[in-house]
């Protein structure tokens, strides 16, 4: 087994080994990966951070020692926190984008490394060694309204359900899975939505009883969730109902609490 790191803004990492195949998530800059089985240009990875399995060109990611794995996992990262944020190198002038969530892999005083290099980064981090207080997850969260839709994304110019929560509650402190009914399986399940607050998770499910969508509940009855864009609809027993469309979009399954 061999170990990596992003080193792009934002990569797709594909269910199968091409580039006609699915996106299935996203690594973003500075997450680790292990490296597993090569198919012509193609690797097999698990991202480090939830263990998602699927396949990166190896175009797209630089490869690190063990040693440097290691430490990387050992101290939970500075995470970029805005929008959008940049890094440069300070002899070429080059630059990286980082998108919200990104990590700032051996952050000190300014700056971070990367392939042994010293880049610059005078964004706005957050420490997610440190669980924050439960509002601002609803702050993060609303700072990605209106982003559209995409299977398998994970940033602010393309995210599905569960990569907005995962997002949002890793900026956070806390770390999920990556799909809605393996994060429904974390946290404890509320026997009414009465008992919600701001910042819980709701699940829904499909006709097949497979939970399939997730949101994050605000107050005043409403829910923060990716469907065809980041949008805030309203939330009661039976579902998120648009009132764009007069009508029910998704069933509600079940109230978690995380925290």
């Amino acid at each position: 087994m061999k170990y990596g790191i992003g080193h792009l803004s934002v990569v797709p990492c594909r269910a199968e080994a091409s580039d006609k195949s699915e996106q299935v998530t996203q690594l973003l800059f500075g997450e680790t990966i292990k490296v597993y089985e090569k198919k012509r240009s193609w690797y097999r990875i698990k991202t480090a951070h939830d263990n998602y399995e699927c396949w990166i060109d190896e175009k797209q990611f630089l490869f690190i020692t063990q040693r440097q794995f290691e430490e990387l996992q050992s101290q939970p990262p500075l995470v970029a926190a805005d929008f959008v944020q940049l890094i440069q190198h300070p002899k070429s002038g080059e630059m990286i984008s980082l998108l919200m969530g990104a990590n700032l892999p051996y952050f000190n005083k300014g700056t971070i490394l990367l392939d042994g290099d010293e880049w610059k980064f005078e964004g706005i981090s957050t420490d997610i060694s440190k669980q924050l207080p439960k509002g601002k997850i609803i702050s993060n969260a609303l700072m990605l309204l209106n982003a559209p839709y995409q299977w398998g994304g994970r940033s602010p110019f393309g995210i599905d359900c569960s990569g907005f929560v995962q997002i949002i509650y890793k900026l956070n402190g806390i770390s999920l899975p990556r799909d809605a009914s393996q994060q429904a399986e974390v946290g404890q399940a509320l026997s009414f939505i009465e008992e919600a607050e701001e910042g819980d998770l709701a699940f829904f499910d499909n006709d097949e009883g497979q939970i399939t969508h997730v949101g994050i509940i605000l107050e005043n009855n409403r829910i923060i969730h990716a469907s065809g864009m980041v949008r805030i609809d309203q939330l009661d027993h039976q579902g998120i109902y648009n009132q764009e469309i007069k009508n029910y979009t998704h069933r509600l399954r079940l109230i978690s609490k995380i925290f």
